[in-house]
C-alpha cells in the first residue's frame, strides 16, 4: 500500500539531505571532561526482526569574524613587581606588553611589543605563551582545565637592563576556535607575557584573546592606505619638473664679446647686379661661421689670472 517500499533483493542507496537549524551552532567539540558532538542517525525498520540502525558523526563549526571592531581595538597591560621580601628588597621589574588587535585565526603569527625593564639584582628571562582554557558547567558544578599551546622565550635581562620586544611573533597552532556563546562548556584564550624570576613568583600580564574562523582582511586598506600616502611623497616631483624642456641657450649669451666678436662676420656688402644675375644676399654667407658652444670638458682659453674656487652644490 501507500507508504510501503517494497526492495528486492540486493543492494539499494537512497540519497537523502538535512537543514540545518537557522539559529547559530556551537562549534563541535571534544575536551576532558565533555564535548559537544553532532551526529547522523538512521534507522532501518523490517517486520518482525529487530531495528537496525547507524551513526555518522557531523563536524560544525560556528563562524566567528575577527573583522568585527570589537576584536580589532588593541590591547595593553602594564604591571610593576618588587623583587624580595620585607627589607631585603632588590628593586622593581616592570613590564609593559600590547598586541595589535584581539582577534586572530589559526596558522597566524601574532606580532608582540613588549618593555622589559630590569632593575632588581637578579637575571630575568621575558616569555609568552597561549593558553587554552576549558571551563565546564554542569549541575552546578565548574571544573577548568587550562593548558598551553604555543609558547617563545626572549633573551636573557641582567640587572639595570632593559629590552624591547618589536613585533616578536608567536604563532597560533592549530587548535578549536573559541567557544563563547555555550552554556556548559567555554574555551577562552589568552596571550600571557610573562618574567620568569628566580627565587620569586614570576610577573605576568594576560592578554584576551579570541580565535576567530573568518581571517583578517585588513591589508588591503593598509595597502591603500600606503600606496595614498607614497603619491603624496612623491608630489613634489611634478612641481620641479617643467611641462615643456627649454630652448638651448643662444651662442652669444654663452661666450664673451671678445669671442663673438672674433666670429662674428662683417654684414656682407650688395652684390652688383649688373651684367649677372643678382641673387638673394643671405645665399653668399657661408655655412659654419660660428664654432658650437664648448663642451663642458674643455679647458677655458682665457683663463682668469686669479683662479677662484667656489663650492658646488646638488640638489637631489
Amino acid at each position: 500500500g501507500e507508504g510501503i517500499l517494497l526492495l528486492q533483493p540486493g543492494k539499494h542507496e537512497f540519497p537523502f539531505s538535512f537543514q540545518l537549524p537557522s539559529e547559530p551552532l556551537v562549534t563541535s567539540f571534544t575536551g576532558k571532561y565533555g564535548s559537544i558532538q553532532y551526529c547522523v542517525r538512521a534507522v532501518l525498520e523490517r517486520p518482525k526482526v529487530p531495528d537496525q540502525s547507524v551513526k555518522r558523526e557531523l563536524q560544525v563549526v560556528s563562524h566567528i569574524d575577527v573583522n568585527a571592531p570589537a576584536l580589532l581595538t588593541p590591547v595593553l597591560k602594564t604591571q610593576e613587581k618588587m623583587v624580595g621580601c620585607w627589607f631585603f628588597t632588590s628593586g622593581p621589574v616592570s613590564l609593559s606588553a600590547k598586541i595589535e588587535r584581539k582577534g586572530y585565526c589559526n596558522g597566524e603569527a601574532i606580532p608582540i611589543y613588549a618593555e622589559i625593564e630590569n632593575c632588581s639584582s637578579r637575571l630575568i628571562v621575558p616569555k609568552a605563551a597561549i593558553f587554552q582554557t576549558q571551563t565546564y558547567l554542569a549541575s552546578g558544578r565548574t571544573k577548568t582545565v587550562r593548558h598551553m599551546v604555543a609558547n617563545v622565550r626572549g633573551n636573557h635581562i641582567a640587572s639595570g637592563g632593559t629590552d624591547t620586544w618589536n613585533g616578536k611573533t608567536l604563532k597560533i597552532p592549530p587548535v578549536t576556535p573559541s567557544i563563547l556563546d555555550c552554556c556548559i562548556i567555554r574555551v577562552d584564550y589568552s596571550l600571557a607575557v610573562y618574567i620568569h624570576i628566580p627565587g620569586a613568583k614570576k610577573l605576568m600580564l594576560e592578554l584576551p584573546l579570541v580565535i576567530g574562523t573568518i581571517p583578517y582582511h585588513g591589508f588591503g586598506s593598509r595597502n591603500s592606505s600606503i600606496a595614498s600616502q607614497f603619491s603624496v611623497d612623491m608630489s613634489w616631483l611634478t612641481l620641479t619638473l617643467p611641462e615643456q624642456p627649454e630652448a638651448p641657450p643662444n651662442y652669444a649669451d654663452v661666450v664673451s664679446e671678445e669671442e663673438f666678436s672674433r666670429h662674428v662676420p662683417p654684414y656682407p656688402q650688395p652684390p652688383n647686379c649688373e651684367g649677372e644675375a643678382c641673387c638673394p644676399m643671405f645665399a653668399c654667407i657661408q655655412e659654419f661661421q660660428f664654432q658650437p658652444p664648448p663642451l663642458y670638458s674643455e679647458v677655458d682659453p682665457h683663463p682668469p689670472d686669479v683662479e677662484e674656487t667656489q663650492p658646488v652644490s646638488f640638489i637631489l
